[in-house]
Protein backbone atom coordinates (compact mmCIF):
# COMPACT_ATOMS: atom_id res chain seq x y z
CA UNK A 1 0.00 0.00 0.00
CA UNK A 2 1.08 3.67 -0.34
CA UNK A 3 1.47 4.96 3.18
CA UNK A 4 1.50 8.71 4.51
CA UNK A 5 3.45 8.71 7.55
CA UNK A 6 3.52 12.40 9.89
CA UNK A 7 6.02 12.76 11.94
CA UNK A 8 8.88 10.46 9.97
CA UNK A 9 11.79 11.92 11.76
CA UNK A 10 10.41 11.26 15.40
CA UNK A 11 10.66 8.83 18.12
CA UNK A 12 8.07 6.35 16.60
CA UNK A 13 8.15 7.50 12.91
CA UNK A 14 12.21 6.98 13.24
CA UNK A 15 11.20 3.13 14.20
CA UNK A 16 8.09 2.52 12.41
CA UNK A 17 9.59 3.44 9.13
CA UNK A 18 11.62 0.74 8.45
CA UNK A 19 8.89 -1.58 9.59
CA UNK A 20 6.87 -0.28 7.04
CA UNK A 21 9.51 -0.62 4.02
CA UNK A 22 10.13 -4.73 4.86
CA UNK A 23 6.60 -4.92 4.69
CA UNK A 24 6.56 -3.78 0.98
CA UNK A 25 4.68 -0.55 1.91
CA UNK A 26 5.24 2.35 -0.52
CA UNK A 27 6.14 5.15 2.29
CA UNK A 28 5.89 8.73 1.74
CA UNK A 29 7.29 10.67 4.67
CA UNK A 30 5.51 14.43 5.40
CA UNK A 31 8.69 16.11 7.29
CA UNK A 32 8.66 19.91 7.88
CA UNK A 33 12.69 20.11 6.83
CA UNK A 34 13.41 17.47 4.39
CA UNK A 35 17.05 18.53 4.67
CA UNK A 36 16.88 17.41 7.99
CA UNK A 37 15.32 13.96 7.48
CA UNK A 38 17.87 13.50 4.60
CA UNK A 39 20.78 13.94 7.00
CA UNK A 40 19.32 11.61 9.84
CA UNK A 41 18.34 8.69 7.36
CA UNK A 42 19.83 5.84 5.48
CA UNK A 43 16.29 4.97 4.10
CA UNK A 44 15.89 8.47 2.18
CA UNK A 45 16.13 6.40 -0.93
CA UNK A 46 13.57 4.04 -0.47
CA UNK A 47 10.57 6.78 0.07
CA UNK A 48 9.29 9.70 -1.07
CA UNK A 49 9.50 13.08 1.27
CA UNK A 50 7.47 16.01 1.29
CA UNK A 51 7.84 19.00 2.94
CA UNK A 52 4.82 19.72 5.10
CA UNK A 53 3.75 22.02 8.46
CA UNK A 54 0.46 21.05 9.91
CA UNK A 55 0.33 24.15 10.89
CA UNK A 56 0.30 26.03 7.41
CA UNK A 57 -2.50 24.37 5.76
CA UNK A 58 -1.11 25.46 2.19
CA UNK A 59 2.08 23.10 2.85
CA UNK A 60 0.25 20.38 2.89
CA UNK A 61 -0.66 20.44 -1.03
CA UNK A 62 2.04 18.24 -1.48
CA UNK A 63 0.35 15.04 0.57
CA UNK A 64 -0.46 12.14 -2.62
CA UNK A 65 -3.95 11.86 -3.69
CA UNK A 66 -3.43 7.81 -3.65
CA UNK A 67 -2.25 7.32 -0.50
CA UNK A 68 -4.18 4.13 1.19
CA UNK A 69 -3.69 4.28 4.97
CA UNK A 70 -1.99 7.59 6.77
CA UNK A 71 -0.24 7.41 10.30
CA UNK A 72 -0.65 10.97 12.43
CA UNK A 73 2.31 10.69 14.44
CA UNK A 74 3.03 14.29 15.79
CA UNK A 75 2.21 16.29 18.63
CA UNK A 76 3.54 19.80 20.24
CA UNK A 77 3.89 18.35 23.90
CA UNK A 78 7.32 20.19 24.14
CA UNK A 79 6.35 23.27 23.21
CA UNK A 80 7.37 26.05 25.29
CA UNK A 81 4.15 27.79 23.87
CA UNK A 82 1.08 28.13 26.55
CA UNK A 83 -1.30 27.72 23.59
CA UNK A 84 0.05 24.19 23.18
CA UNK A 85 -3.34 22.58 23.19
CA UNK A 86 -4.54 25.02 20.51
CA UNK A 87 -1.58 24.41 18.00
CA UNK A 88 -3.04 20.16 18.64
CA UNK A 89 -6.23 21.57 17.35
CA UNK A 90 -5.00 23.74 14.90
CA UNK A 91 -2.84 20.76 13.48
CA UNK A 92 -5.53 18.14 13.11
CA UNK A 93 -7.92 20.19 11.76
CA UNK A 94 -5.73 21.12 8.75
CA UNK A 95 -4.50 17.45 8.57
CA UNK A 96 -8.05 16.10 8.55
CA UNK A 97 -9.31 18.88 5.95
CA UNK A 98 -5.99 17.80 3.71
CA UNK A 99 -6.16 13.85 4.05
CA UNK A 100 -9.83 14.09 3.26
CA UNK A 101 -9.72 15.30 -0.20
CA UNK A 102 -7.46 11.81 -0.65
CA UNK A 103 -8.26 8.63 -1.44
CA UNK A 104 -6.95 7.55 1.88
CA UNK A 105 -8.93 4.81 3.87
CA UNK A 106 -7.68 4.68 7.27
CA UNK A 107 -6.02 7.39 9.57
CA UNK A 108 -3.92 5.30 12.45
CA UNK A 109 -3.58 7.71 15.43
CA UNK A 110 -0.96 6.72 18.57
CA UNK A 111 -2.21 8.98 21.55
CA UNK A 112 -2.31 8.47 25.44
CA UNK A 113 -4.86 6.82 27.43
CA UNK A 114 -7.56 8.74 28.92
CA UNK A 115 -10.00 7.48 30.79
CA UNK A 116 -10.45 9.56 33.70
CA UNK A 117 -12.85 12.22 33.85
CA UNK A 118 -11.23 14.72 35.16
CA UNK A 119 -8.64 14.96 32.23
CA UNK A 120 -4.84 17.02 32.68
CA UNK A 121 -4.80 19.70 29.72
CA UNK A 122 -2.60 17.63 27.69
CA UNK A 123 -4.49 14.72 27.77
CA UNK A 124 -7.95 16.38 27.07
CA UNK A 125 -5.86 17.97 24.01
CA UNK A 126 -5.05 14.71 22.57
CA UNK A 127 -9.03 13.76 22.68
CA UNK A 128 -9.69 17.16 21.04
CA UNK A 129 -7.52 15.55 18.39
CA UNK A 130 -9.05 12.39 18.13
CA UNK A 131 -11.80 14.35 17.52
CA UNK A 132 -11.19 16.13 14.74
CA UNK A 133 -9.43 13.43 12.72
CA UNK A 134 -12.65 11.60 12.70
CA UNK A 135 -14.58 14.45 11.48
CA UNK A 136 -12.52 13.73 8.24
CA UNK A 137 -15.49 10.81 7.42
CA UNK A 138 -12.18 8.78 7.06
CA UNK A 139 -12.06 5.40 9.16
CA UNK A 140 -10.41 5.80 12.52
CA UNK A 141 -7.74 3.38 14.25
CA UNK A 142 -7.40 5.18 17.48
CA UNK A 143 -4.48 3.45 19.70
CA UNK A 144 -3.83 4.68 23.04
CA UNK A 145 -0.85 4.21 25.49
CA UNK A 146 0.12 4.85 28.79
CA UNK A 147 3.99 5.56 29.21
CA UNK A 148 6.32 3.74 27.02
CA UNK A 149 9.56 1.84 27.89
CA UNK A 150 12.49 2.03 25.49
CA UNK A 151 15.99 3.22 24.46
CA UNK A 152 15.65 7.03 24.11
CA UNK A 153 12.35 7.28 25.64
CA UNK A 154 11.19 10.32 27.73
CA UNK A 155 9.79 8.11 29.84
CA UNK A 156 12.76 5.82 30.01
CA UNK A 157 14.91 8.53 30.78
CA UNK A 158 13.21 9.81 32.86
CA UNK A 159 12.99 6.87 35.22
CA UNK A 160 16.61 6.20 34.35
CA UNK A 161 18.02 9.95 35.54
CA UNK A 162 15.96 9.86 39.08
CA UNK A 163 16.91 6.13 40.08
CA UNK A 164 20.75 6.21 39.12
CA UNK A 165 21.42 9.97 40.15
CA UNK A 166 19.44 10.02 43.20
CA UNK A 167 19.94 7.45 46.62
CA UNK A 168 17.18 9.13 48.55
CA UNK A 169 13.94 10.81 46.55
CA UNK A 170 11.33 12.81 48.31
CA UNK A 171 8.21 12.85 45.59
CA UNK A 172 4.99 14.50 45.59
CA UNK A 173 2.13 12.15 45.93
CA UNK A 174 1.91 11.84 41.99
CA UNK A 175 4.61 8.79 42.24
CA UNK A 176 1.40 6.52 43.84
CA UNK A 177 -0.67 6.84 40.54
CA UNK A 178 -1.36 3.94 39.14
CA UNK A 179 -0.08 3.10 35.16
CA UNK A 180 0.01 0.40 32.46
CA UNK A 181 3.41 0.66 30.89
CA UNK A 182 3.68 -0.72 27.42
CA UNK A 183 7.00 -1.27 26.01
CA UNK A 184 8.15 0.23 22.34
CA UNK A 185 8.22 -3.01 20.76
CA UNK A 186 4.71 -3.85 21.46
CA UNK A 187 4.12 -0.44 20.55
CA UNK A 188 5.35 -1.02 16.86
CA UNK A 189 3.74 -4.09 16.77
CA UNK A 190 0.30 -2.72 17.40
CA UNK A 191 0.54 0.13 14.68
CA UNK A 192 1.87 -1.82 11.97
CA UNK A 193 -0.70 -5.04 13.27
CA UNK A 194 -4.00 -2.48 12.83
CA UNK A 195 -2.76 -1.25 9.63
CA UNK A 196 -5.25 -2.14 6.86
CA UNK A 197 -7.48 -4.37 9.36
CA UNK A 198 -11.08 -4.06 8.70
CA UNK A 199 -11.47 -5.44 12.33
CA UNK A 200 -9.64 -2.09 13.86
CA UNK A 201 -11.20 0.82 11.28
CA UNK A 202 -13.47 3.10 13.34
CA UNK A 203 -12.09 1.90 16.91
CA UNK A 204 -10.69 2.98 19.54
CA UNK A 205 -8.13 0.62 21.73
CA UNK A 206 -6.20 1.52 24.81
CA UNK A 207 -3.20 -0.65 24.46
CA UNK A 208 -0.85 -1.57 27.36
CA UNK A 209 2.10 -4.12 28.77
CA UNK A 210 0.79 -7.10 31.61
CA UNK A 211 1.74 -5.08 34.56
CA UNK A 212 -0.30 -2.33 36.34
CA UNK A 213 2.28 -0.67 38.63
CA UNK A 214 2.80 2.78 40.16
CA UNK A 215 5.28 5.25 39.16
CA UNK A 216 6.74 4.52 42.64
CA UNK A 217 7.12 0.73 41.68
CA UNK A 218 8.77 1.87 38.24
CA UNK A 219 11.32 3.58 39.97
CA UNK A 220 12.18 0.97 42.48
CA UNK A 221 11.81 -1.86 40.24
CA UNK A 222 14.14 0.09 37.96
CA UNK A 223 16.76 -0.01 40.99
CA UNK A 224 16.20 -3.65 41.47
CA UNK A 225 17.58 -4.39 37.98
CA UNK A 226 20.77 -1.97 38.02
CA UNK A 227 21.85 -3.69 41.76
CA UNK A 228 20.84 0.06 43.43
CA UNK A 229 19.53 0.22 46.64
CA UNK A 230 17.00 3.55 46.42
CA UNK A 231 14.00 4.77 49.27
CA UNK A 232 11.33 7.02 47.89
CA UNK A 233 9.41 8.69 50.39
CA UNK A 234 6.65 10.36 49.48
CA UNK A 235 5.00 14.19 50.71
CA UNK A 236 2.20 16.09 50.03
CA UNK A 237 3.53 19.30 50.14
CA UNK A 238 5.44 19.38 46.64
CA UNK A 239 2.77 21.07 44.45
CA UNK A 240 2.78 20.74 40.28
CA UNK A 241 5.37 23.80 39.68
CA UNK A 242 7.65 22.74 42.16
CA UNK A 243 7.26 19.21 40.69
CA UNK A 244 7.92 20.55 37.24
CA UNK A 245 11.19 22.52 38.41
CA UNK A 246 12.33 19.20 40.20
CA UNK A 247 12.34 17.31 37.51
CA UNK A 248 13.55 20.20 34.74
CA UNK A 249 16.22 19.94 36.96
CA UNK A 250 17.23 16.36 38.14
CA UNK A 251 16.16 15.17 34.39
CA UNK A 252 17.02 15.66 30.66
CA UNK A 253 13.74 16.75 29.98
CA UNK A 254 12.80 20.99 29.74
CA UNK A 255 10.69 22.62 32.03
CA UNK A 256 7.70 23.29 29.44
CA UNK A 257 7.41 19.06 28.96
CA UNK A 258 8.28 18.73 32.62
CA UNK A 259 5.03 21.11 33.63
CA UNK A 260 2.85 18.54 31.06
CA UNK A 261 4.41 15.25 32.43
CA UNK A 262 3.55 16.36 35.69
CA UNK A 263 -0.43 17.68 34.74
CA UNK A 264 -0.60 14.24 33.29
CA UNK A 265 0.20 11.97 36.28
CA UNK A 266 -2.35 13.01 37.85
CA UNK A 267 -4.77 10.54 35.71
CA UNK A 268 -4.55 6.96 35.98
CA UNK A 269 -3.56 5.71 32.82
CA UNK A 270 -4.73 2.13 32.79
CA UNK A 271 -6.11 0.30 30.25
CA UNK A 272 -10.18 0.11 30.27
CA UNK A 273 -10.56 -3.28 27.91
CA UNK A 274 -7.92 -5.34 26.00
CA UNK A 275 -10.15 -5.59 22.95
CA UNK A 276 -6.69 -4.90 21.12
CA UNK A 277 -6.13 -8.54 21.40
CA UNK A 278 -8.69 -9.69 19.60
CA UNK A 279 -7.70 -7.52 16.45
CA UNK A 280 -3.69 -8.21 16.89
CA UNK A 281 -3.13 -10.99 18.83
CA UNK A 282 0.25 -10.56 21.23
CA UNK A 283 2.30 -11.26 24.45
CA UNK A 284 3.45 -8.45 25.02
CA UNK A 285 7.07 -7.60 27.42
CA UNK A 286 6.84 -7.04 31.25
CA UNK A 287 7.71 -3.66 32.76
CA UNK A 288 11.67 -5.86 33.17
CA UNK A 289 11.73 -6.94 29.83
CA UNK A 290 11.34 -3.91 28.42
CA UNK A 291 13.86 -2.77 30.59
CA UNK A 292 16.64 -5.04 29.78
CA UNK A 293 15.88 -4.36 25.75
CA UNK A 294 16.39 -0.29 26.28
CA UNK A 295 19.33 -1.82 28.62
CA UNK A 296 20.87 -3.64 25.65
CA UNK A 297 20.11 -1.01 23.17
CA UNK A 298 22.27 1.03 25.14
CA UNK A 299 24.98 -0.96 25.35
CA UNK A 300 25.71 -1.83 22.24
CA UNK A 301 25.34 1.80 21.18
CA UNK A 302 22.23 1.00 19.21
CA UNK A 303 19.90 3.55 20.12
CA UNK A 304 17.66 3.99 17.14
CA UNK A 305 16.09 7.36 18.10
CA UNK A 306 15.15 9.22 21.00
CA UNK A 307 12.76 11.96 22.27
CA UNK A 308 15.82 14.84 22.74
CA UNK A 309 15.98 14.40 19.14
CA UNK A 310 12.66 16.68 18.44
CA UNK A 311 13.12 20.31 18.10
CA UNK A 312 13.31 21.66 22.10
CA UNK A 313 12.07 25.07 21.08
CA UNK A 314 8.81 23.75 20.21
CA UNK A 315 6.17 23.00 17.50
CA UNK A 316 6.46 26.20 15.49
CA UNK A 317 10.41 25.85 14.86
CA UNK A 318 10.79 24.67 11.72
CA UNK A 319 13.97 26.18 10.22
CA UNK A 320 16.84 25.54 12.05
CA UNK A 321 18.78 23.91 9.65
CA UNK A 322 18.94 27.76 8.43
CA UNK A 323 21.56 28.07 10.27
CA UNK A 324 23.90 25.81 8.54
CA UNK A 325 25.80 29.23 7.08
CA UNK A 326 26.90 30.95 9.83
CA UNK A 327 26.48 34.58 9.16
CA UNK A 328 29.48 36.78 8.67
CA UNK A 329 27.67 40.11 9.00
CA UNK A 330 26.83 41.59 12.65
CA UNK A 331 28.70 38.69 14.57
CA UNK A 332 31.74 38.31 16.78
CA UNK A 333 33.71 35.53 16.71
CA UNK A 334 36.75 34.13 19.05
CA UNK A 335 39.09 31.69 16.89
CA UNK A 336 41.77 29.08 17.90
CA UNK A 337 44.12 27.52 15.70
CA UNK A 338 46.13 24.31 17.24
CA UNK A 339 49.08 22.90 15.56
CA UNK A 340 49.01 19.11 15.96
CA UNK A 341 51.40 16.13 14.75
CA UNK A 342 49.19 13.23 15.28
CA UNK A 343 46.92 11.41 12.25
CA UNK A 344 44.55 13.64 11.66
CA UNK A 345 41.93 10.61 12.02
CA UNK A 346 42.68 10.30 15.57
CA UNK A 347 42.15 13.97 16.50
CA UNK A 348 39.22 14.05 14.68
CA UNK A 349 37.86 11.14 16.41
CA UNK A 350 37.85 13.32 19.46
CA UNK A 351 35.81 15.83 17.91
CA UNK A 352 33.37 13.00 16.89
CA UNK A 353 33.08 12.04 20.63
CA UNK A 354 32.73 15.56 21.91
CA UNK A 355 29.92 16.14 24.99
CA UNK A 356 27.68 13.37 27.03
CA UNK A 357 29.37 11.36 28.75
CA UNK A 358 32.91 11.68 26.80
CA UNK A 359 32.95 15.70 28.23
CA UNK A 360 34.18 18.56 26.54
CA UNK A 361 37.90 17.89 27.45
CA UNK A 362 38.70 20.61 29.83
CA UNK A 363 37.23 22.68 32.54
CA UNK A 364 34.50 20.19 32.34
CA UNK A 365 33.20 21.44 35.62
CA UNK A 366 32.57 25.22 33.83
CA UNK A 367 30.33 23.80 31.20
CA UNK A 368 28.40 21.68 33.63
CA UNK A 369 27.87 24.42 35.63
CA UNK A 370 26.77 26.75 32.46
CA UNK A 371 24.09 23.75 31.82
CA UNK A 372 22.81 24.00 35.48
CA UNK A 373 22.56 27.81 35.14
CA UNK A 374 20.42 27.31 31.76
CA UNK A 375 18.34 25.23 33.50
CA UNK A 376 17.80 27.32 36.34
CA UNK A 377 16.50 30.28 33.78
CA UNK A 378 14.33 27.24 31.91
CA UNK A 379 16.95 26.51 29.01
CA UNK A 380 17.72 22.43 28.46
CA UNK A 381 20.61 22.70 30.11
CA UNK A 382 23.56 19.83 29.23
CA UNK A 383 21.53 16.75 30.53
CA UNK A 384 20.24 15.93 27.33
CA UNK A 385 23.70 14.96 26.37
CA UNK A 386 23.99 12.50 22.78
CA UNK A 387 21.68 9.85 21.49
CA UNK A 388 24.53 7.61 20.36
CA UNK A 389 28.36 7.92 21.98
CA UNK A 390 29.98 6.80 18.64
CA UNK A 391 27.97 8.52 15.99
CA UNK A 392 26.65 11.96 15.04
CA UNK A 393 23.80 13.38 12.13
CA UNK A 394 22.34 16.50 11.22
CA UNK A 395 20.12 17.33 13.59
CA UNK A 396 21.20 15.24 16.96
CA UNK A 397 20.89 16.52 20.21
CA UNK A 398 25.06 17.60 21.59
CA UNK A 399 24.25 18.33 25.46
CA UNK A 400 23.05 22.44 24.89
CA UNK A 401 23.76 21.88 21.22
CA UNK A 402 21.84 21.28 18.16
CA UNK A 403 24.54 19.46 15.24
CA UNK A 404 24.32 21.40 12.16
CA UNK A 405 26.20 19.42 10.01
CA UNK A 406 28.54 16.02 10.92
CA UNK A 407 30.63 16.36 7.68
CA UNK A 408 32.84 13.42 8.83
CA UNK A 409 34.16 12.47 5.09
CA UNK A 410 35.81 16.14 4.96
CA UNK A 411 36.51 16.13 8.79
CA UNK A 412 33.98 19.55 10.27
CA UNK A 413 31.17 19.30 12.66
CA UNK A 414 29.29 22.75 13.20
CA UNK A 415 27.04 23.01 16.51
CA UNK A 416 24.23 25.70 16.99
CA UNK A 417 23.29 26.56 20.58
CA UNK A 418 19.80 25.54 22.07
CA UNK A 419 21.10 27.18 25.58
CA UNK A 420 19.59 30.60 26.86
CA UNK A 421 21.78 33.35 25.21
CA UNK A 422 21.08 36.82 24.08
CA UNK A 423 21.72 35.79 20.41
CA UNK A 424 22.48 33.35 18.21
CA UNK A 425 25.62 31.18 18.44
CA UNK A 426 27.56 28.48 16.53
CA UNK A 427 30.59 26.41 17.41
CA UNK A 428 32.81 24.66 14.60
CA UNK A 429 35.44 22.53 14.10
CA UNK A 430 37.59 21.26 11.30
CA UNK A 431 40.42 20.06 10.36
CA UNK A 432 42.73 22.13 7.92
CA UNK A 433 46.42 22.11 6.44
CA UNK A 434 48.22 24.79 5.40
CA UNK A 435 51.98 24.13 4.23
CA UNK A 436 52.08 20.55 5.09
CA UNK A 437 51.52 22.09 8.71
CA UNK A 438 48.02 20.19 10.30
CA UNK A 439 45.66 22.28 12.28
CA UNK A 440 42.89 22.04 14.63
CA UNK A 441 40.56 25.35 13.76
CA UNK A 442 37.77 25.97 16.33
CA UNK A 443 35.68 29.01 15.81
CA UNK A 444 33.26 30.28 18.16
CA UNK A 445 30.84 32.33 16.34
CA UNK A 446 27.94 34.61 18.22
CA UNK A 447 25.45 37.15 16.87
CA UNK A 448 24.29 39.59 19.80
CA UNK A 449 21.14 40.53 20.11
CA UNK A 450 21.18 44.03 21.11
CA UNK A 451 23.29 46.09 23.83
CA UNK A 452 22.89 43.26 26.09
CA UNK A 453 24.08 40.39 24.03
CA UNK A 454 27.30 42.62 23.26
CA UNK A 455 27.71 43.15 27.00
CA UNK A 456 27.17 39.03 27.22
CA UNK A 457 30.12 38.18 25.09
CA UNK A 458 32.69 40.48 26.07
CA UNK A 459 31.72 39.03 30.01
CA UNK A 460 32.49 36.16 28.66
CA UNK A 461 35.83 36.86 26.84
CA UNK A 462 37.94 36.13 29.53
CA UNK A 463 36.42 32.38 29.93
CA UNK A 464 36.58 32.20 26.51
CA UNK A 465 40.66 32.75 26.49
CA UNK A 466 40.97 29.79 29.12
CA UNK A 467 38.37 27.82 27.96
CA UNK A 468 38.76 27.59 24.03
CA UNK A 469 42.43 27.66 23.89
CA UNK A 470 42.26 24.46 26.73
CA UNK A 471 39.79 22.71 25.24
CA UNK A 472 41.15 22.69 21.22
CA UNK A 473 44.93 21.55 23.24
CA UNK A 474 43.07 18.54 24.67
CA UNK A 475 41.32 17.76 21.75
CA UNK A 476 44.51 17.49 19.68
CA UNK A 477 46.10 15.67 22.47
CA UNK A 478 43.89 13.06 24.18
CA UNK A 479 44.05 10.07 24.41
CA UNK A 480 41.16 7.61 25.12
CA UNK A 481 41.81 4.57 27.32
CA UNK A 482 41.85 1.80 25.10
Amino acid sequence: MKILLTGANGYIGTRLLPLLLDAKHQVVCMVRDSRRFAAQSDLVDQVQIINGDLLNPDSLNEIPDDVDAAYYLVHSMSSSDEGFSDLEKKSSVNFASAIKKTKCKQIIYLTGIANDEHLSKHLGSRLAVEDELKSSGIACTILRAAIIIGSGSASFEIIRDLTEKIPVMVAPKWVKTKCQPIGIRDVLGYLTGVLHNQKAFNETFDIGGPDILTYKNMLLGYAKERGLKRWIITVPVLTPRLSSLWLNLITPVPYSLAKSLVDSMKNEVICKDDRIKEVVPRLCLTYVQALHLAFEKIDQNSIVSSWKDALNRGYLQTDFMDQIKVPQNGTLEYKVKMPFERKAEEVFDNIWSIGGSRGWYFMDWLWQLRGFLDKIFGGVGTRRGRTSNIDLQAGDVLDFWRVLLADKKNKRLLLYAEMKVPGEAWLEFKLVEFHGQAFLSQIATFRPKGLWGRMYWYAMWPFHIVLFKGMAKQITTFQPES
